[in-house]
């Protein structure tokens, strides 16, 4: 059972998704929450509504939660793919939450009024070239996602093989012993995050700092601008008080807790991050710890549940510190996973902005693909 919180501009995150029985889910598909091949979906309620918006392309096993609507096209009328990059075009979310959306706590907008959208339809030829424009970089960057989500298994495969099961190369020779963290291999230490990494705890400047503008350095507040990955830059601030840089790990000290990434660059963090870097050039393998320890997030140590945590409380967190050896061997193995990562998303990185540039050039005519010769098919791809 999906809601707004699964989805995502390739369809349905089904990692997030809750599970239900067969009986509520038979009830809910009698109750039209199940989602046809053809449909677009888009969020309706809650902090990100209208932002998110996609087409299912196959048939799911799924049910929708009323924070999402179903749009069922008119294949007469509208090709679904043109519809949901409509939708997705900044312009219209901005017409659609200026004239639609409720709510002053939690924004929403009422499912019947999805029906007073006023759209701009343009011949049927010319949605399909529109659609298979925009998806073939879609089709690019969901391709690379798939890439990326093998890369990042595989690392987190190895660093479990080696640092969880303890079966690293050689690990026939070594005995185990008691450690405050259960039994571990001889010559491994037990020490606090703080021991083994220099930890930066974000400070936020006055707000009349910040900036759209590029003035300064990129600013991070908290997980807003959070990617997979690395964040996405929208703020800057002229004043540099807590520095984060290139390839330190970004954790997230606010609710959600926990979260990761990594910085991309040199930038100002606030009081909702803080960045890590290991002291010995083993980052990689400080990162794949802490992302492995926190798998879910606004939980620390044995599954407390946090709102927040404080400098403390980052700083004692309890780390597994392997013998050098080991730790060389794994940092040389997973240096160009990480290497491949970053290109990938880079790649990513520019076929969004590409993308996103076209699309409203696109949807608005001011590109012209009337007489422009392509193969589609009927639903625009």
């Amino acid at each position: 059972m999906a809601s707004v919180k699964d989805l995502t501009r390739f369809g349905i995150s089904f990692d997030t998704c809750r599970h239900i029985s067969e009986e509520d889910y038979q009830k809910l598909i009698q109750q039209n929450c199940k989602p046809e091949i053809g449909d677009v979906l888009i969020s309706k309620d809650g902090a990100s509504a209208l932002d998110t918006v996609c087409e299912i392309k196959k048939s799911l096993e799924v049910v929708l939660l009323s924070s999402v609507a179903i749009l069922r096209p008119n294949a007469q009328k509208i090709s679904s793919s043109f519809l949901r990059y409509y939708l997705d075009a900044e312009s219209t979310r901005q017409y659609m939450k200026n004239a639609f959306t409720t709510g002053a706590a939690i924004p929403r907008v009422v499912l019947k009024d999805f029906k007073k959208v006023r759209i701009l339809v343009p011949p049927m030829p010319v949605q399909h070239k529109i659609a298979s424009i925009l998806s073939a970089y879609d089709d690019l960057i969901e391709n690379n996602n798939r890439r990326i989500k093998i890369l990042e298994e595989m690392a987190q495969a190895i660093y479990r093989e080696w640092f969880v099961n303890f079966r690293f190369p050689g690990h026939e020779k070594v005995k185990r012993v008691k450690s405050e963290l259960g039994m571990i291999p001889e010559g491994w230490e037990v020490k606090t995050l703080v021991d083994i990494c220099t930890i930066v705890m974000g400070q936020s400047p006055k707000s009349e700092f910040y900036n759209e503008d590029g003035n300064g350095l990129p600013f991070h507040q908290g997980v807003t601008d959070f990617g997979d990955r690395f964040p996405t830059t929208r703020i800057y601030s002229t004043v540099q008080n807590r520095i984060a840089e290139a390839g330190d790990i970004l954790f997230s000290v606010r609710a959600p807790v926990a979260r990761i990434n990594i910085a991309n660059k040199k930038m100002v963090i606030g009081r909702g991050l803080c960045a890590i870097r290991s002291r010995t050039a083993n980052q990689f393998f400080v990162f794949q710890q802490l992302k492995d320890k926190f798998q879910e997030t606004d939980t620390m140590g044995g599954g407390t549940i946090f709102k927040s945590v404080t400098k403390e409380d980052v700083h004692s967190i309890k780390m597994i510190e392997p013998s050098n050896k080991v730790l060389t061997q794994f940092e040389e193995i997973i240096k160009p996973v990480f290497s491949k990562l970053e290109i990938l998303t880079n790649k990513n990185f520019i076929l969004r902005k590409t993308r996103d540039l076209l699309l409203p050039k696109l949807i608005s005519g001011e590109i012209d693909v009337e007489g422009m010769e392509m193969q589609t098919s009927a639903n625009g791809v």
